[in-house]
């Protein structure tokens, strides 16, 4: 009878030890191939001018430097709102926004997947044929809903759209039905649970994954939003809009331009890179059904 090979008292699957230093090799090189983009942005970023606009273009830098980040923290100063303004308009749109998101898909999904009620497979498959529009197909629409309700150069415009996002409640609801088993539920139940209660200390430390996932992408779009149809005052817009502003000012801007893309990429990719291996376990049970 054929041994197991065991891995920390593991058992891993039935290939040869060169079977998994080649797989290893592929994964390292497709990692760094893919890491190339990120890596040419920042190599932009230390180029001089005249290394910028040097043709054809060349990947290394010959003279790195950090003048474009001088250049670029430099402009913010002379701003007119002050800087601090549009990171504090942000910070405050992504976390509330986010979390929003979080709390309303995960509860929603709890119950289209947990609770039987008449409707649920309709109301299921209007959030599946939601996400085939764009926001650019609603955008008028939007628009007269947040005019409608007062919320037009305000902070609500840009966060409850982002609680109603039928992404997050997608992904929730697809977890929840593969990782939440109902006899852990029902055990809660005659243990006397409430719904809540079980959905809040039950079915949410088994979908982490999914959480987490929806965290990364909630954040990551509300992050990088730039100018809004909603949004007219100068003081409620956001750091991206902000960087866009001063680094459109032509070919003398360009180095600035090119550090401003290193500073907005530094926060999605650090919340990234925390919750990577959570974000691949929910892709990958997205779409499977027991």
């Amino acid at each position: 009878m054929a041994k197991l090979r065991t891995r920390k008292h593991k058992v891993v699957l039935a290939r040869s030890a060169g079977g998994d230093a080649g797989i290893t090799v592929m994964l390292v090189l497709l990692g760094a191939f893919m890491f190339l983009p990120m890596l040419y942005v920042i190599m932009q970023s230390l180029k001089p001018l005249d290394e910028l606009w040097m043709y054809p273009p060349k990947f290394t830098v010959s003279n790195p430097g950090f003048q474009n980040y001088k250049a670029l923290f430099s402009l913010m100063n002379i701003s007119w709102v002050p800087f601090s303004r549009y990171i504090f308009n942000t910070v405050l749109t992504s976390v509330a926004g986010t979390f929003g998101h979080l709390f309303l898909a995960s509860l929603a999904a709890y119950t289209l997947a947990k609770i039987k009620f008449p409707g649920a497979k309709t109301m299921f498959n209007m959030v599946q044929l939601s996400l085939m529009f764009n926001a650019t197909v609603t955008a008028i629409t939007s628009f007269i809903i947040m005019s409608a309700f007062g919320w037009l150069d305000t902070y609500w415009a840009i966060i409850v759209p982002a609680w109603g996002s039928t992404l997050g409640l997608y992904l929730m609801k697809q977890f929840m039905d593969t990782n939440v088993p109902d006899t852990v539920l029902e055990s809660a139940r005659l243990d006397g649970a409430g719904e809540l209660r079980t959905y809040w200390v039950i079915a949410m430390p088994m979908v982490k994954p999914a959480w987490l996932t929806l965290i990364v992408y909630s954040f990551q779009g509300l992050w990088n939003q730039g100018a809004s149809s909603y949004i007219h005052s100068e003081q409620l817009k956001s750091f991206n809009y902000a960087i866009g502003q001063i680094t459109a000012g032509g070919i003398k801007r360009a180095g600035a331009s090119a550090a401003s893309q290193v500073v907005m990429m530094l926060v999605p990719i650090l919340v990234f890179v925390i919750t990577q291996s959570n974000i691949i376990e929910t892709m990958g049970s997205s779409g499977m059904k027991d």
